[in-house]
């Protein structure tokens, strides 16, 4: 598992369209732990955008699009 249950709840409401205020909000967190969360995966991932994290995500079977 690459992802804490927390990081994979932000990458989640990511993939749903859901602004970093938004999920901050949803999640009863703050705007700047949002970010450090997706930070930290695209730290874990190696790679340079919140966009590639969520597509090795799904590479990766640990993010699921709902269609």
């Amino acid at each position: 598992m690459v992802c804490t249950k927390r990081e994979a709840e932000v990458f989640n409401y990511l993939i749903q369209n859901y602004s970093t205020k938004e999920i901050a909000a949803l999640m009863g967190i703050s705007d700047k732990t949002v970010r450090n969360h997706i930070s930290n995966v695209i730290l874990k991932l190696n790679v340079s955008s919140r966009t590639q994290a969520m597509l090795e995500l799904i590479r990766l079977n640990q993010l699921k699009i709902d269609g």
